[in-house]
């Protein structure tokens, strides 16, 4: 895996709408005002600076999650943080308007 997958949590390829279609949490990790602005149906706003403090909240969806934001930077650090927190099925999604 290239070095700046792994800084990103891009991780190996995985089919992320897959995930959505069986059942993982969207979670857009943009402020709540670029969530309102526009954001994927089904999806939950928890920005990237309170990401850590919902870890027990997340790991108690006993479910893949797979993280959003506007470019996948924001989601590619919210995936590192998760997965660093032993959350091993979290995936960075990429932009939210790839899930809208």
């Amino acid at each position: 895996m290239s070095f700046l997958r792994k800084i990103f949590g891009l991780g190996p390829k995985v089919d992320v709408h897959e995930l959505i279609r069986n059942g993982a949490t969207l979670i857009d990790v943009r402020t709540p005002a670029e969530y309102n602005s526009g954001h994927a149906k089904g999806s939950t706003n928890i920005p990237l600076d309170k990401i850590s403090t919902k870890i027990e909240k997340i790991k108690q969806l006993k479910k893949p999650v797979v993280l959003c934001c506007r470019s996948g930077m924001r989601s590619g650090q919210a995936t590192s943080i998760l997965k660093g927190a032993g959350i091993k099925e979290a995936y960075n999604g990429g932009p939210w308007n790839n899930f809208a």
